[in-house]
């Protein structure tokens, strides 16, 4: 059995994250590497990483705060760091190593990330995904919300909402 630990990203993380990134994402909708390194620097306390027993990544879930109920494409690509009075926790990526996908880290990241979210105040997680993720969202505790206005990555995307 795989040992697996998380923690908060590092800067060092990057080029994990980003071969994780391109593994898990098509071109179009994976996040540049700016984006990323943005992430870690400005809202290191909403981004979290798996790692082995070798300390390497192995998935990681991140996002910024937001006032507004749905992900918007900018936060895609620009962030700003985490607000007190945000009352939404926006995941931007989860993404799991191929190699440890199925062994249950993306819930642990979702509980996580629930957890801090909720221990800061915020009343809902909010994400955006393609329709055939919705069950898998659902099935932990996220309710379909509808059509999302996003265009990223010339997609069609789904409003996913957990409330805390």
């Amino acid at each position: 059995m795989t040992k697996i630990s998380y923690d908060t990203v590092k800067p060092s993380d990057i080029d994990a994250i980003m071969a994780i990134e391109e593994a898990d994402f098509s071109p179009e909708e994976s996040l540049s590497r700016t984006a990323i390194l943005e992430e870690i620097q400005l809202i290191p306390d909403s981004f979290i990483v798996a790692r082995n027993e070798t300390s390497q990544v192995v998935g990681y879930i991140s996002g910024p705060t937001s006032k507004e109920r749905y992900l918007v494409d900018e936060m895609f690509e620009h962030n700003q760091a985490s607000r007190k009075d945000d009352a939404y926790q926006i995941v931007t990526s989860l993404a799991i190593h191929p190699d440890y996908q199925g062994l249950g880290i993306a819930t642990e990241l979702m509980e996580r990330l629930a957890e801090t979210a909720k221990a800061s105040g915020r009343q809902a997680i909010s994400l955006t995904c393609h329709d055939y993720l919705i069950p898998y969202y659902e099935k932990h505790g996220f309710v379909n919300e509808g059509l999302s206005e996003s265009k990223f990555a010339g997609e069609v995307w789904y409003n996913l909402v957990r409330e805390l």
